[in-house]
């Protein structure tokens, strides 16, 4: 049963639910006043809500009028270690604390969405969860994976997922999408360099963990260049060197943090070992060793083809011509909605909040700010993909059936 949707929110409310939210922002694992702010919303729809005992997140139950396919709908809760810049009356009231990467505006956005939905629940069949997420930003684990450990993909069992992600490099009434891989996966490694220390008088007489350092950081990039496949998207990159004891003894140690990004789940897999070689080749040139953590963070973020179409039709429904961007470049940023599409279809897609000033207020960034009318068309590109997905998953299952 699919009926037009009905919208009884309206943007004001959101941009309300957005204001309370940005003003208010806790970081990752401690987003408990975020989360009864959100309870008090979805109990006062009336809306069926289970918490966990572990971390903040919520999961909302919208029952149809009748059984049918499962959908669910997430958004994530969790603000940044950043210190507003902007000058609004809706700043953060938490010094060196920010929403400065949209998740309030996802956060009301899946509230205007729960209002709809259960507002129109007797006119469509199946059942929608609304996912709340803790801890997005706490890579390289984050809060997808504890809320799927809790089961909010089952009891029913989940069909299909949809996400959104404001996205200020696209201007307010554009969306972009694309089929298959559309973020990164993120890993994070540290590689301790371990020689032995001398006065630099004598350097001869130690092992420099700093001149080993400096032909590693040059092998990370030929890993890259002349042992992937260059047609693969992949970076290593290093963002901290620690090292040295003073200024004339030869270093013992040094330290090296960094970051690994791939659209490829096997070009993923390959580079721990090819990392662990070339350390281990130029250590023992030298006379060292070394020791490397690896540590697994989100996977790729893959779109499935029918939930992606299902996403394209209805924002151009929705948005003028043009204005529906179907096969945009793959961002390297990563995001843990991959772990849900890791094990069920889904679609992610960027929702254009910029204006004339984005260039300025990027995201991650204290000037970050949105175009708050963007509110309004995530809530019903979400609210129109999850009842249009409710109608196709049901005949996807018939299909399947009658063979």
């Amino acid at each position: 049963m699919f009926n037009e949707p009905i919208l009884p929110y309206t943007l004001s409310k959101m941009i309300e639910w957005r204001r309370h939210l940005h003003a208010h922002p806790e970081l990752s694992g401690e987003e408990y006043q975020t989360r009864d702010f959100l309870l008090k919303q979805l109990q006062g729809m009336g809306i069926h809500t289970r918490t966990f005992a572990t971390h903040a997140g919520i999961l909302g139950t919208i029952e149809g009028q009748y059984p049918g396919s499962v959908i669910a709908l997430r958004a994530d809760m969790d603000a940044l270690p950043i210190t507003e810049a902007n000058d609004v009356v809706y700043k953060s009231t938490r010094e060196g604390i920010m929403h400065a990467c949209g998740h309030d505006g996802h956060m009301a956005i899946l509230l205007g969405v729960a209002s709809a939905l259960q507002q129109s629940r007797d006119k469509w069949s199946g059942t929608v969860k609304l996912i709340f997420q803790p801890a997005e930003e706490a890579a390289p684990y984050g809060g997808a994976a504890k809320m799927i450990e809790d089961g909010v993909l089952e009891d029913p069992p989940v069909d299909s997922i949809f996400g959104l992600h404001m996205w200020p490099e696209l201007p307010s009434g554009v969306i972009g999408i694309r089929r298959g891989e559309i973020m990164a996966s993120s890993d994070r490694f540290t590689l301790k360099v371990l020689g032995a220390a001398s006065h630099a008088a004598t350097p001869h007489q130690g092992t420099d963990a700093i001149l080993m350092t400096a032909d590693i950081l040059s092998a990370l990039s030929r890993i890259i260049h002349r042992q992937l496949d260059p047609r693969e998207t992949a970076t290593i990159s290093v963002g901290t060197i620690h090292g040295g004891e003073r200024y004339n003894v030869v270093a013992k140690e040094v330290t090296i943090e960094g970051t690994v990004r791939t659209l490829n789940e096997e070009i993923r897999s390959q580079i721990p070992e090819k990392i662990r070689q070339m350390a281990s080749g130029i250590c023992a040139g030298y006379g060292g060793s070394f020791q490397l953590e690896y540590s697994f963070g989100y996977p790729c973020l893959s779109n499935a083809a029918d939930e992606t179409g299902l996403v394209i039709m209805t924002a151009n429904r929705l948005l003028k011509s043009g204005h529906v961007l179907t096969d945009i470049k793959p961002n390297l940023g990563a995001e843990d909605f991959a772990h849900y599409t890791k094990r069920i279809p889904g679609a992610y897609f960027l929702l254009g909040c910029g204006d004339k000033n984005s260039e300025l207020r990027p995201l991650h960034n204290g000037n970050f700010d949105m175009d708050e009318r963007a509110l309004l068309i995530g809530a019903q590109i979400l609210e129109e993909t999850a009842l249009s997905a409710l109608t196709m998953v049901s005949r996807r299952k018939e299909e399947i059936n009658a063979k």
